[in-house]
């Protein structure tokens, strides 16, 4: 039998909280989790530093991947089955994408993507056409096709309903985040009815749609989407950490590249602080190796590495004030000289930061990253723009909500051993 129908003798299930099983029947589905590219995502977070808030927030990438392939295997096996509008031919392809679409994360992801100016989708399409196990594995299926599983997660694969499976305004990847990450936090915000979901999910040329009937399942996603970007993603003291780990990596590239002599060679970043970038390098960092250097780092001389580190590992997090930019812009330059005055270097230690998010937005021609809307299907088989139809949609369609913050050391500015009256000063313009 070829490789790309080759079955399990007998079902491997993984237990799951969210889903309470994942199934794997597929030869090529299991040989790929056991590649050593995609075991790696055990070892990265799937939300940063979040556990520093939410202290069950613990669980990896590697559960979500997971996690997304199980709802695409419902979605393909079940419900679009027998479909005329749905190429069977595409199951394994939208399989393979949807347990693969984050294999490509580095250690604490966002933030790390942030200073180092990396994005976690090329290096997936990397892993996935380069020298690696799970290129090895896909190529066994048919030489071309690591190329198609990397087009559908770079959305550029001709089948469009097959990309919108794992990156759409309604996709696998939410539909299992929200209530994987709710769960895990603790939260109910990101609970929704996704059985309901997946029973009105239709095939359509170029995308899923969703039957009227059920849309306020539809809704009451979009509204867990909503409250989870502002309760759990965006929260404050979760940005603060991502503040602090932010400022560890731009301080260590800083010395690295003045010719500072760490005490430990940082030799799992060289290729990193110098931004000359190797796969290989790259699949060496996880959460665990960079957490090491971080404790590795509180013993070293500099001491704004040493303290950014000291405060990371302890959580001992930066506090917090609101900002407004447009109206306060003159405040931030005043502190910026006042920190200066106290010995405190404002480049590290004030920092400003801001979220914004967008929970559902309408396709508007020629605007750049036009999303793609949800599309409902009418009894009369006309398809109507979600926001047409839904008050609770069109209320927050388009509306980007953006929250400003000031974070700073509060102990620093509360020990008054020192430039006592700078320090005041400095408190009374922060409201403190």
């Amino acid at each position: 039998m070829e490789y790309s129908k080759k079955k399990l003798e007998e079902e491997k299930v993984f237990k799951d909280p969210v889903h309470r099983y994942v199934h794997v029947r597929d030869q090529v589905i299991w040989d790929l989790i056991g590649t050593k590219e995609f075991q790696r995502l055990r070892r990265v977070r799937q939300l940063g530093t979040t556990f520093l808030t939410f202290h069950g927030a613990e669980h990896s990438r590697f559960n979500h991947s997971l996690g997304v392939y199980e709802i695409v295997r419902r979605i393909v096996d079940d419900v679009f089955a027998g479909r005329p509008e749905w190429n069977v031919e595409d199951r394994l392809l939208s399989l393979c994408a949807a347990l693969l679409h984050d294999v490509g994360h580095g250690p604490f992801s966002h933030s790390f993507e942030k200073v180092f100016h990396l994005d976690h989708e090329e290096f997936t399409k990397m892993i996935i056409l380069g020298e690696t196990e799970v290129n090895r594995v896909l190529a066994k299926v048919d030489v071309a096709f690591p190329g198609k599983v990397a087009e559908v997660i770079g959305k550029t694969y001709e089948n469009k309903l097959v990309v919108s499976l794992i990156s759409s305004q309604i996709d696998a990847d939410r539909m299992d985040y929200l209530q994987r990450d709710a769960y895990f936090t603790g939260v109910s915000y990101g609970h929704f009815d996704m059985e309901r979901i997946l029973r009105i999910m239709r095939p359509r040329e170029d995308q899923v749609v969703f039957k009227q009937s059920g849309m306020h399942a539809v809704e009451d996603y979009i509204m867990s989407r909503y409250q989870m970007y502002w309760q759990v993603y965006f929260h404050p003291v979760t940005r603060s950490a991502e503040v602090l780990l932010s400022k560890i990596l731009h301080r260590a590239k800083e010395l690295y590249l003045n010719g500072y002599t760490f005490k430990q060679d940082p030799f799992h970043f060289h290729s990193i602080f110098k931004e000359q970038y190797t796969l290989k390098d790259y699949l060496k960092l996880d959460e665990s190796v960079m957490l090491y250097y971080f404790q590795v780092w509180e013993e070293e001389e500099d001491p704004i590495l040493s303290d950014l580190c000291r405060r990371f590992v302890n959580r001992n997090l930066f506090k917090y004030v609101e900002f407004d930019p447009a109206k306060e812009y003159r405040k931030h330059s005043e502190l910026e000289s006042l920190f200066k005055k106290a010995g405190i270097d404002p480049d590290y230690y004030l920092v400003f930061d801001s979220s914004s998010d967008l929970p559902y937005d309408f396709y508007r021609p020629g605007e750049e990253e036009e999303r793609l809307p949800i599309y409902l299907l009418m009894k009369n088989e006309e398809l109507r723009e979600l926001s047409r139809e839904s008050d609770i949609v069109d209320a927050i369609s388009g509306k980007r909500r953006t929250d400003h913050k000031l974070y700073f050391p509060a102990d620093l500015l509360d020990d008054e051993t020192s430039k006592r009256n700078i320090k005041r000063q400095i408190k009374s313009i922060l409201e403190i």
